[in-house]
């Protein structure tokens, strides 16, 4: 990744008041920055991006589904419009009209849009650590780091200050492999196959061929500890020699990190300093998906910024987020395994009504359709208690 920001010490001395400060530039902080700069009012504040380091490469994949064009698809690398689950003997392959399935490369989601704010001469980068980030309120708030500090109306912080607390992670490693020959249906994605090892938790292998030769093989898992990095990689590479013995590959690339699986607010909004991503809340707690939840969260704050509205980046408050903390409470309290939880609502419902519940979106004759493929028994007692907990 070509250096692409230079700020100069000018510029940091005689520019120490901003509109909005961007504290990270993950995918919050860029998303957050994109859609200010798409707004024909915001996009002429003053804005200052800081992170320790602009220069991330290909650190991340991001995964979602989408039933129209979306304004990145120029960057989306591959597109599905099916998928498939497996478990046991059971091999659910679904079409997902009307979404389609979409991957993006982090590497490309950071160069669109740096490229596009370089229109944009009233945005400064600093590219140093963060130190301290201090609500001021009615005043703004202020952000120091290594060799400076800057005051802002509002800022906007991704960074994880202290230690998360979660009783559930999504964990992860993932390789994209190479084969020199033709080895995957690419028209498919196989988006969960739980016959490997569950490590007493609930996992699968996540499988996104991006053309015939070239996968992403991610092995997932739901659980309250993380593994290590040697017990990732027994499990990939049993999967790959069970699954494509005698056949060479290269890894091109690998991926590895871990979400917390939490219906509780993992930071609190404190006067003029909002969480954004993963701490504002914004990841789906019973899957993890981010992607579009953070769109839709940065979209909120864009439109309460506009509007002049007080900030609020909650997505997660519908009744969606109560079924997301009754399964973690079903998955934590080991009332039902996952795998048998995901297999049943996949075999008995079609992927549309599958992703509109877990995009929030579903109606209430969708959920109780979800709902009727799991046993009563179980959930209906821990939705008491969740309900109780609260």
């Amino acid at each position: 990744m070509t250096k692409r920001f230079k700020t100069t010490a000018r510029t940091l001395e005689t520019v120490k008041k901003y509109d909005y400060i961007i504290a990270g530039a993950g995918c919050a902080g860029y998303s957050l920055l994109y859609h200010l700069l798409k707004d024909p009012i915001l996009c002429r504040k003053k804005i200052l991006v800081v992170d320790s380091n602009f220069e991330k490469g290909n650190d991340r994949t991001w995964c979602f589904w989408e039933d129209a064009e979306g304004p990145f698809d120029s960057i989306v690398c591959k597109k599905w419009s099916k998928i498939e689950v497996l478990k046991d003997g059971m091999h659910r392959s679904l079409p997902t009209y009307p979404f389609e399935y979409k991957m993006i490369q982090g590497i490309d989601f950071y160069q669109y849009i740096s490229n596009f704010a370089k229109g944009f001469e009233h945005i400064d980068w600093v590219a140093a650590k963060i130190l301290q980030i201090k609500d001021q309120t009615p005043n703004g708030a202020a952000v120091s780091w290594e060799g400076g500090s800057a005051f802002a109306d509002y800022v906007f912080s991704s960074i994880n200050g202290e230690r998360i607390q979660s009783a559930l992670w999504q964990h992860f490693k993932g390789i994209v492999v190479e084969f020199d020959s033709p080895v995957f249906d690419d028209t498919i994605a196989r988006l969960m196959d739980f016959n490997v090892p569950q490590m007493d938790a609930t996992a699968f292998m996540y499988l996104l061929p991006m053309s015939d030769k070239k996968a992403l093989v991610e092995y997932t898992l739901f659980s309250p500890s993380i593994l290590k990095v040697a017990q990732y990689d027994e499990v990939l590479n049993a999967y790959m020699e069970s699954h494509y013995k005698g056949r060479n590959y290269k890894i091109a690339h690998t991926e590895i990190g871990a979400i917390p699986m939490t219906t509780k607010r993992l930071s609190a909004n404190t006067g003029a300093v909002i969480s954004i991503g993963t701490m504002g809340g914004a990841v789906k707690a019973s899957t993890g998906y981010a992607f579009q939840f953070i769109q839709q969260q940065t979209r909120q704050l864009v439109q309460q910024l506009k509007l002049k509205q007080s900030l609020n980046p909650l997505v997660h408050f519908t009744r969606h987020h109560f079924y997301d903390a009754v399964l973690l409470f079903i998955l934590e309290h080991k009332k039902m395994s996952g795998d048998e939880i995901f297999a049943r609502i996949f075999k008995k419902n079609d992927a549309a009504t599958i992703f509109r519940f877990l995009s929030n979106t579903s109606s209430l004759l969708e959920d109780i359709r979800i709902m009727s493929s799991l046993p009563t028994s179980i959930f209906l007692p821990a939705a008491i208690k969740v309900l109780f907990r609260r």
